[in-house]
Formats: C-alpha cells, structure tokens, sequence
C-alpha cells in the first residue's frame, strides 16, 4: 500500500559495513561484572541463539577508559551509552554486546557499545514536531544476511513504514497511516519471517481507532513487507489509545502496550490469532511503553513509573494473575525503550530529554541484569 508523498531523506551513512563486512567478526558476550551478583530468573527467551563463529558487526573505536564522574561518563556499569538525544525503538544486535538505538527528534540511528563511542549508522529526515519522529526501529528476520533495519516514521504528510538497506536510501514499505497533532507513536517487530506486526497511534481521535477504515489506532498486520510491493495490511486488533510497543515471542504470541484516557493496557495476540482482554491494566497510568517479551515474563518500559516492570504470565494460557513486580525504579528516570537479547540480558533507554528533568549523561542506554529473586531493586 502507498499512499501519500514520499519524505524528504536528509541522508544515510551507512557507517557499519552491514554487508560483506558483517562477516568480519565473531561472537561476543558481555562483561560478567555487570550480572554476577544475578540469577537469570525470571528467564526471557526470544527464541534466537547466536552460535560460535555467527557473523557480527564489526568493532568500532573505542574511547578512552572510563572515569569516575564527569558529563557523558557515568560510573554505573550497567550504563552502555550517554548523553544522546531523546530516545525511541531499542534493538539488541545479533552480537549481544551491542545494540542500536534510535533518536526520536534528530532521526539519528545509532550503534551502541559498552565502552565505545556511538556510532551512526543513518539519519532519516522525520518531522519531530509533537510527539512524531523516528519512533522505532527493527531488524529483518535475516538481518544477519541482509543487513535491513526497518523503521516506523512520521513524515510531513503521515507515518510510514521504510526499509534501510546497507549502501542504499531509505525505501518506503508502508505508507499512509493518518498522522495527527498528537497520538502519532507507533512501534513494530516481526512476528514471522515474512510478516512485520505494528501498532499505530489513535492520533488523538478514539473515533479513528474503531474506525475500521481508519489505519489509526490499530494493530496490524504486513505481510510480506517489501518496497513497492506490500500487500494491504490486515487488522488484528482495533482501539488502540496511545501507542506503547508491540513485542513478540517465538512461537506467534503477540504482546501489545497502550494508554487510554482511563488506563495503560497490556494486552496478549495468541498465535492462533485469539486477542485477550487487557491481561494487566494500570489504573495510575505509569506510561506504559517499550516492552520485551520472552519465558514466562513480559517486561514493560514505564515513562512516568521511571522503573521497569516484570509481569509473569501463565506459560499455558498466557494470563497475569499477580501484581507486576518493580526493577530500577527512579534509578534511571523516565524509561521508553526495552530490549532483550538472546543471552536473557534485558536492555532499557531513557526518555529524560522529553518530559523529564535530564541528568548531565542523559538520555542513556542501560543493561538491566535480573535480580536473583526476580523482585525490586534499590
């Protein structure tokens, strides 16, 4: 489907070599420090194993060693990067030691390495005004041949879907889902190989998300995501407030994070197709956002609630039956981004630059080691 004008691309630097170079380096793995005092419980999974000798990016240069206090340094080790702009869609990259990060405002991509500069790999020309921008990012399911990031936009005219091959320019997929004055965030991931799950924002009209002629305010489903030749997307889900994230589990399950007028939602797509009714809902609306999906947790980003939330879902049936538990609250501030990788580390990114009272090193990506009794941290 293509609808609207196409965006105006400030540029692609295609700063990694996500092609032939991708072959350049081996598996890494993190620094123990971080997670020895932790368990892996509660465990997360999302069905990816990264096996010795799988190609990764390669290394950037690094920076000089880390002090202990100064702007852009911060001596917490679970901080990956600093000072970056008002962040949005999180993703682990294959290597598991590092990850790409995305600007919501600056339409910059970056790569980000525990102990390296960031690295840009792209910078999409995105009208940021409100709440629009470079809103999220995903890797291809075969990422690791082909090297596509796909990305969820808001351009002058809607938001859009495009596709960042390596080398090449931005390359519309999705086009026409309504843009508005607010309720423009929208997430995606993959759900199958050939199939890209996304929630769109109701751009401040609940009327349009129950509008089944409407793309706001939906989850949908693309099918065979490819520029020029995307097929129509299907509606899975309709009524969607302001969107959160969408996240999936090997195996289909579809996990879906929103706020309403009244609440912020958590709400489960079986793989059968089969939508439950909000799992969790969270009266006091904490903001609910990025989440990560795998085992028997679901992790939820909170803006407001500044913390992490782990919610343990039943492994047969998918229902919460316990208050979610609370991990580095206030720790870090205004949390948006969430991210697991194929180790169970989970990945967190901060938001303090947009509605929060930013620190010298903000705003900051974070590894989130698991507490060893799966409860709160200090």
């Amino acid at each position: 489907m293509r609808l609207g004008a196409a965006p105006r691309w400030r540029r692609v630097a295609c700063a990694i070599a996500l092609g032939s170079a991708l072959l350049a380096s081996g598996c890494a793995r993190f620094d123990d420090s971080a997670s020895t005092p932790f368990s892996p419980e509660p465990s997360f999974s999302n069905g990816a194993e990264v096996k010795p000798g799988e190609p990764t990016l390669p290394p950037t240069t690094t920076t000089p060693p880390r002090q202990a206090t100064g702007p852009c340094i911060d001596p917490d080790p679970n901080v990956v990067a600093t000072c970056l702009d008002s962040t949005s869609g999180l993703v682990v990259l294959p290597d598991g030691n590092s990850a790409l990060v995305a600007e919501r405002r600056t339409g910059r991509l970056l790569q980000v390495t525990q102990g390296q500069a960031p690295r840009e790999i792209a910078a999409l020309d995105v009208d940021a005004s409100s709440d629009g921008g470079l809103l999220d990012i995903a890797l291809s399911p075969t990422f690791i041949e082909d090297g596509l990031i796909y990305a969820y936009i808001t351009t002058e005219t809607d938001n859009r879907i495009v596709r960042i091959a390596p080398g090449d320019v931005p390359k519309d997929v999705l086009t026409g889902i309504p843009k508005g004055a607010t309720g423009n965030r929208g997430a995606l991931d993959f759900v199958a190989r050939d199939q890209l799950v996304v929630i769109t924002g109701d751009t401040g009209s609940p009327t349009a998300a129950t509008d089944p002629a409407s793309l706001a305010g939906k989850v949908l489903r693309v099918n065979s995501p490819m520029p020029g030749a995307t097929p129509p997307p299907q509606i899975t889900l309709s009524g969607i407030g302001t969107a959160g994230d969408v996240c999936t589990e090997a195996g289909g399950t579809i996990w879906v994070t929103d706020r309403t007028a009244t609440e912020d939602r958590l709400q489960r797509i079986g793989a059968d197709g089969v939508v439950s009714s909000p799992v969790w809902t969270w009266p006091d609306r904490p903001g609910v956002a990025g989440c990560a999906a795998g085992g028997d947790t679901v992790a939820v980003a909170l803006n407001g609630g500044k913390a992490l939330a782990l919610v343990s879902v039943d492994p047969n049936n998918g229902s919460v039956t316990a208050a979610p538990s609370l991990i580095v609250q206030d720790r870090y501030g205004r949390l948006n981004g969430a991210a697991v990788g194929a180790d169970g580390i989970l990945w967190a990114s901060t938001v303090n630059k947009d509605g929060g009272v930013p620190g010298p090193n903000d705003d900051r990506v974070i590894r989130i080691p698991i507490p060893q009794n799966g409860g709160g941290t200090d």
